[in-house]
This record gives C-alpha cells, structure tokens and sequence, in this order.
C-alpha cells in the first residue's frame, strides 16, 4: 500500500478480520469459476481512518496477533519435549542403554531412573528393555464409540472436524458450535485421543482440549487405564503408527483406516510404572498446551471484537 496513506499492519487486520474474509467471499460466488481478479480486488471498499489512528489500531492489535504466535511457538516447543521423552524412553531405550554402558541415565530422578532395567533382552520386536513385552497398541488402548445424533447436540457444543486438526501436531487449537450439525457424530471427552481415519497419511492426531463430537472420520482413542495415556498418545501421534495405517488403509480415492487396525500395531510394553512416570512427566507439558489455546482463543476473540469497535470510536485508546 502507499505508505503515506495505509499503514501495512493496519491494512493486514483489515483483511484477515472474519467480515472482511465474508465480504471478500461474495465477490467469489456463482459461476462455476470461484476465482477473486484483480479487478475484484481493486474495487474492495475499507474504512480508512487516519494515518496516525491506523498505527495506533495496528499496534494494539499486533500485540495480540504476537502474543498468540508466541503461544503457537511456546506450544511447539512443548509438543517436541514430549515427543523427545517418548522417543528416548520407548523407541531408543536411552535409560536402559545408559546403564549398560554404566552410567547414570540423564535427565532423571533417582525413583524414575531405578524403573528402568539395566539389560535388554530379545523378543519378537528385536531387543528390548528386560522385563517388557512385546505387544499391540490394543493391549492399553480403546477406541471409545459413543454416537450421538443431531437432536441430542446442544447448539453450542463444539464440534471438530478433520478441516479442524492440524497436520502433526496434538494441540487442537480449533473448533466450531453444532449449530449447523446435521448428521450422526462422535462424542469425545477432555484429554481423550482425536486421530482422523480418512486420509491417515495426512497426519491428523490431537488431544481434546474439551468435551465435545467431532466427525465420524476422526477415531476417539483413549487409554485402557490412566497410566496408559501418553503411551497411547506417543505411538498414535508417532511417524510409524501413521506410516503403518496408511499402509493398512482401504479405498483408493478416500483411503480410510479403522481401529482394528491401529490395535495391531506392535510395541514394545513397559511395566505400568515406567507408563505412568511418563504419563507424570508430559501432563504438566499438555496442561500448558491446553491453557495455550484457550488464551489464544480468547485474545483471537478480543482482537476480532475490538477491531470494528476502534473504527466506530465506540472504543477509543488512550496513550
């Protein structure tokens, strides 16, 4: 834009606020061609205040839009600890390795680190810790089958969609009401396992934020017992549990996966103590990441608020 006219950050919170997005979509409809040209573009209408006031409008709305991707960064960074911890304590056994070479496991308390054996040993899965069994994800996990019908959703229940998750990535930062629900869906509770069965490969797996349905192409997986849940969680959200279902999957156009087959997936089971150690350690992480996304949620709602209010003078800033 000309910048002696239209502050750039002003301009990007015009164009990115929900009725802007609405009023950009009616100038894309009919036609069997939903395309916006440059004419479109350049016949869009947006309120214009002063320079100055403009700055001002980007600068308070910048703070939020920064502090959510702070939150976004913070939660990945969360998100990559706990997917550390499970490759270290489940897939590369480094406290056991550790003490075979006669060292202290790193990074572990004395009570953690005494749960660990000091020898691996064979089985069907190749070598792994003394003590532990080679089994299925089925073994400790459940896929939770409670269907709810249109009539029984409260409008203002929310509702996840596969368009909803995020690829690899647990935080499920996104959802809508069921106000516009018009078929059969899945009830989910808080902390239960969202992974989407249509189109495995994309890589859709989340933990619930909340209570809520969400479509029947998304598996509400949840563990047999609490213990149970971040191994549950790190082998379904893990690259070869999605590799093995996208290998395993039906149809050619809508390839599916079900959870027949994500039980079968072999793993290598720990004592449920070790379980429920890590379960200890990536609560605190998840519980971060929750209260994440709901401030980001809440800071997305004030942004979209405010900004027709500042351009109204309903709300004014005062320096």
């Amino acid at each position: 834009p000309d910048r002696r006219e239209c502050d750039p950050g002003y301009l990007l919170s015009v164009f990115t606020h929900p009725a802007t997005k609405g009023y950009i979509e009616s100038f894309n409809s009919g036609g069997s061609r939903r395309a916006i040209t440059k004419g479109h573009i350049e016949s869009f209408e947006i309120p214009l205040p002063p320079l100055t006031e403009q700055q001002t409008i980007a600068a308070v709305l910048g703070a939020l839009d920064d502090k959510i991707e702070l939150n976004r960064r913070m939660n990945a960074t969360l998100e990559a600890m706990a997917r550390a911890l499970f490759q270290s304590w489940f897939v590369d056994f480094d406290p056991v390795r550790a003490k075979l070479d006669g060292r202290t496991p790193s990074g572990l308390d004395s009570a953690t680190a005494a749960l660990f054996p000091k020898h691996l040993e064979n089985s069907p899965l190749g070598h792994i810790p003394k003590g532990w069994t080679a089994g299925k994800l089925g073994d400790i996990g459940t896929n939770s089958r409670r269907g709810v019908q249109p009539g029984d959703i409260a409008s203002n229940t929310p509702y996840i969609a596969l368009e909803h998750m995020p690829r690899r990535c647990i935080a499920l930062g996104d959802w809508a009401d069921s106000t516009h629900v018009a078929s059969g869906k899945s009830a989910f509770k808080k902390d239960e396992i969202l992974f989407g069965k249509l189109r495995p490969y994309f890589h859709k797996v989340g933990v619930a934020p909340l209570d809520g349905v969400c479509s029947t192409d998304i598996l509400v997986l949840a563990p047999k017992s609490p213990e149970w849940f971040g191994f549950l969680l790190g082998h379904a959200s893990s690259d070869e549990l999605i590799q093995f279902t996208d290998l395993a999957s039906t149809g050619t156009k809508m390839p599916r996966t079900n959870w027949r087959d994500i039980s079968s997936f072999k793993v290598a089971l720990p004592p449920k103590p070790i379980a429920a150690a890590f379960t200890r350690n990536i609560q605190p992480m998840l519980d971060r990441i929750h209260a994440n996304l709901h401030q980001s949620r809440t800071l997305a709602t004030l942004r979209d608020t405010l900004l027709p209010k500042l351009l109204s003078g309903e709300v004014r800033i005062i320096d």
